[in-house]
């Protein structure tokens, strides 16, 4: 199966051919897999070299301008190392892009500390007026992806993974989306956890939200699912644990509810090692996940 990253740039290709609004800006990483896009538009597949600051005050500056840019490399450079223009640039200018990162939090573990960003989505998380998604499977990111760039003028943020589900859901980039239905809490999984969390709750009388756009969160679809399942929330993120956990406060906040948020640990790894020796270490393995969820949701299912 190819990986998210395999698809994006066949897809952001075609769009620079159907779309004269839509440009892409590379920063060297990337530049490659647009080799014939910028053959055919090279005016709209620019390459600002290995400067990240500018990589996102160019979009901003083609934003303005009335193009809908789409701006690529690894999170740590995309959305940490310029922070500052994406929160200046595209945010206090109010113009849009869309942001669309590789690597994720230990996508590259060979990378070290680095190339992972597993705070991306939190450090967003900060400023206002973002969409933020985070793909399962590659169809679901050309799904994203052409929303996004579809999207007005919106600033849009589509996180990439070779962590990847077995397959594709139907999504429509705004609401959560029912896997599994029970009555002894609800588990919500993020983009590639989804596999994992329906192995570890096997069994378990729980409800599984499957979320691949994390901002704006789907309150409502969460208070849907708590009506029958119970008010007691487990969020599983692919980045740091607890991101969301503001988000379903504020969904539930006129209700008694516990929250439990799992996902990247904030002690750095300091061994290159395998991402699936990353992903047990954090304990977003099947094992990992169903001790912490089967304790956590154990005193609902005593208590009904």
């Amino acid at each position: 199966m190819d990986t998210m990253r395999d698809r994006f740039a066949p897809v952001v290709s075609r769009l620079l051919d159907e779309d004269p609004r839509v440009a892409v800006v590379l920063a060297e990483i990337g530049k490659d897999a647009f080799r014939e896009a910028t053959a055919r538009h090279p005016d709209r597949v620019i390459n600002v070299g290995i400067r990240e600051q500018l990589l996102v005050g160019a979009a901003a500056g083609l934003a303005l301008t009335g193009l809908r840019p789409v701006v690529h490399t690894f999170a740590s450079f995309l959305v940490e190392r310029p922070f500052e223009q994406v929160k200046l640039d595209l945010g206090h200018q109010d113009t849009g892009a869309v942001l669309v990162s590789a690597a994720a939090s230990f996508d590259w573990p060979a990378g070290g500390y680095t190339h992972m960003a597993p705070g991306d989505v939190a450090l967003l998380d900060t400023l206002d007026g973002w969409t933020v998604q985070v793909p399962g499977h590659p169809d679901e990111a050309e799904t994203l992806l052409r929303h996004a760039v579809a999207a007005g003028d919106d600033k849009v943020y589509v996180r990439l993974s070779v962590q990847a589900n077995r397959q594709g859901r139907p999504i429509d980039g705004e609401h959560l989306v029912t896997v599994r239905e029970g009555r002894g809490g609800v588990v919500v999984a993020v983009g590639p956890v989804l596999d994992s969390v329906l192995a570890a709750t096997e069994g378990l009388d729980v409800t599984v939200l499957y979320a691949t756009t994390v901002r704006p969160f789907d309150a409502a679809g969460l208070r849907r699912a708590t009506e029958t399942a119970g008010t007691d929330v487990v969020l599983v993120e692919p980045y740091l644990a607890g991101t969301s956990t503001r988000a379903v406060s504020e969904a539930l906040a006129d209700v008694p509810h516990r929250i439990l948020g799992l996902g990247v640990g904030r002690r750095e790894l300091r061994r290159y090692g395998t991402i699936e020796e990353h992903v047990a270490a954090h304990g977003l393995d099947p094992a990992g996940l169903r001790e912490r969820i089967g304790r956590f949701v154990a005193p609902a299912r005593r208590a009904g």
